[in-house]
């Protein structure tokens, strides 16, 4: 049984592994640790994030990468300081849908005219997280193309960047995982749903097991 502190668990991984539904199993899990938490999505989760994700993520604007780069980190920046840490604070656990290793990868990659460095943006995260990291972070990975057939909405500013582009975040994702928390897992997505979350909670115990 884990100890009844707040831990701090993102789920990562390229759009159209499944996240959300892997997050609802994740939630079942820490409930039958008897565990409380809250769900956090990233960007988003404050009133000021929901707002830059509308900008970032639903809007036909064009911006430079450095520009969309900073704007998530603002986004990152009032979710840690309004709700992650308070929480954490208190001895609740949070989960949370994306964190830093998203901004790096998805902002580092395919724009060699940017001029925005991996090791730049974990500098800048850190910065605007003031300097909090995630105590495990999950990666839910497949190849890029399964996972944009799988998407069963119209594509995001992102996501419209194609395959090649979705491919080249899935490798950034596999080689910054390691900066991203003390512990990490790299779960395979691309199986049955139910195999995915058994894999998660084998990740998820050894990581309590840890903390004990």
């Amino acid at each position: 049984m884990p100890q009844k502190t707040g831990h701090f668990i993102t789920v990562d991984g390229i759009d159209g592994v499944g996240k959300t539904t892997q997050i609802q199993g994740l939630q079942r899990l820490l409930r039958e640790f008897e565990l409380d938490f809250i769900t956090t999505r990233d960007p988003g989760s404050s009133e000021i994030g929901q707002r830059l994700r509308a900008l970032l993520l639903e809007s036909e604007l064009t911006m430079h990468r450095r520009t969309e780069a900073m704007l998530f980190m603002a986004s990152r920046c009032e979710m840690v300081e309004s709700t992650i840490r308070p929480t954490l604070a208190s001895g609740t656990s949070v989960i949370s849908d994306r964190f830093l290793l998203a901004n790096v990868v998805y902002q580092s990659v395919g724009d060699a005219q940017a001029g925005v460095s991996s090791e730049l943006l974990w500098q800048i995260g850190d910065l605007a997280n003031g300097g909090l990291r995630p105590d495990l972070t999950l990666l839910l990975d497949m190849p890029a193309e399964r996972a944009l057939r799988r998407i069963g909405r119209p594509t995001d500013r992102m996501e419209s960047r194609g395959a090649d582009y979705m491919e080249s975040v899935r490798q950034a994702f596999l080689a910054e995982l390691p900066r991203s928390s003390p512990v990490t897992a790299v779960i395979d997505a691309d199986r049955p749903p139910e195999e995915v979350q058994a894999a998660i909670r084998a990740a998820v115990e050894d990581y309590f097991s840890g903390c004990s």
